[in-house]
């Protein structure tokens, strides 16, 4: 029996649009197609994991002549597109409904209901907002008259920047936790984000390394409760943690980077004192390459992690397995900024896996099952 799976999400890798990708808007995206336009991209030890095997990217790059791992590409079922539903979904979770979104702000009623909850005389901004330009273009008024500065995007999240001087990231933590209490029902949003800055103006505030993610529970049962139950450990790396509000989660590793996140993980596979699932986010992809349209950055993004997979490979043991996966797709190509309805690539490396075309499956769920079924809990 498999003793350790680790299962890392490259957040935002989707390898070609899905069947009902018009209806979001996503026509022709293709995250992976983008990303291999670039002439930084490399992907050689994925590529030996069936990367350019699976259905739909094998004219990308030649597919490999005899992969090692087990290869294929998951739709998603659940109504959506985003990091919560697509990390839910993985882990046995069918989302029938989208998160909430807010493309004209939040109702006025639900701010004051927070306001008044917080001991806050108000907000500023309540629009879709890049962060680090809400912070530029409000900054200023929000030191001045101490109000938060409330956004959101094309995500289901409810996003609050403060200064963590002026405002204080104690207050600021406390305001997003009153928020996430008040923000359910039809207006649960995925996230609430903590989003602290410093700086004396608009030309230099910049956000810090202490942001916080609020998130909604699953609302059912999950790998990770699975895994939990069995008596064996879940180990979370990056913001696993916050989008499972942590629950079932026995050691929690936050990281800044992609770089610190696989630096995490290679450390933890050395390790020799668990059992169990560890679950690993990198998130760069998504947020510093995906959501800024950034070819070049996504290319390299890629690179970097399959130069170091080469090395991880060496360190997993004959009862270890690895599952590297997506949660949705964020063409860099398209004129949008928004995450893309894609399929994802699913695969699994291990000596106890035997390497073979899954083909293309019909849910995410078959990830969350593959990582359950090799440690005995399904």
């Amino acid at each position: 029996m498999t003793e350790r799976v680790f299962l890392i999400i490259l957040d935002s890798f989707g390898c070609g649009e899905l069947p009902d990708a018009a209806e979001f808007g996503d026509s022709g995206s293709n995250t992976l197609r983008a990303a291999a336009s670039s002439k930084f991209f490399c992907a050689d030890n994925l590529a030996r994991l069936g990367l350019f095997n699976i259905e739909g990217n094998q004219d990308i790059r030649p597919p490999h002549p005899s992969p090692v791992a087990a290869f294929g590409r998951a739709a998603q079922a659940s109504a959506g597109k985003d990091t919560i539903i697509g990390h839910w979904e993985i882990c046995g979770v069918i989302s029938p409904r989208p998160l909430p979104l807010y493309p004209n702000g939040f109702p006025e009623e639900l701010l004051c209901e927070i306001s008044r909850a917080a001991g806050v005389g108000g907000w500023l901004c309540n629009l879709p907002y890049s962060g680090t330009e809400a912070i530029r273009d409000y900054g200023e008024e929000h030191i001045m008259t101490g109000l938060p500065i409330v956004y959101t995007s094309a995500d289901s999240v409810f996003q609050v920047a403060a200064h963590e001087e002026h405002f204080g990231l104690e207050r600021l933590y406390s305001y997003c936790e009153t928020a996430r209490k008040i923000l359910t029902g039809e207006h649960g949003v995925g996230r609430v984000i903590a989003r602290p800055f410093a700086g004396e103006n608009r030309d230099t505030f910049y956000r810090t390394a202490n942001r916080h993610d609020y998130s909604l529970e699953p609302p059912g049962e999950t790998l990770l409760d699975k895994v939990k139950r069995a008596g064996l450990d879940v180990i979370s790396v990056g913001k696993i943690y916050d989008i499972f509000a942590g629950r079932s989660i026995s050691e929690s590793h936050p990281t800044k980077s992609n770089a610190d996140g696989m630096a995490k993980t290679a450390e933890i596979a050395k390790r020799r004192d668990w059992r169990g699932l560890c679950f690993v986010n990198l998130v760069d992809f998504d947020m510093l390459w995906g959501h800024r349209n950034d070819i070049d950055g996504y290319a390299k993004g890629v690179a970097e992690f399959d130069s170091w997979l080469g090395g991880f490979l060496g360190l997993l043991g004959e009862r270890d397995a690895l599952i590297v996966t997506a949660d949705h797709g964020c063409d860099p190509s398209t004129p949008s900024t928004d995450h893309s309805r894609e399929y994802v690539p699913v695969m699994c490396y291990g000596k106890q896996v035997l390497p073979r075309d899954l083909g293309t499956l019909a849910d995410f769920t078959y990830i969350g099952k593959l990582a359950g079924e090799l440690l005995g809990v399904v």
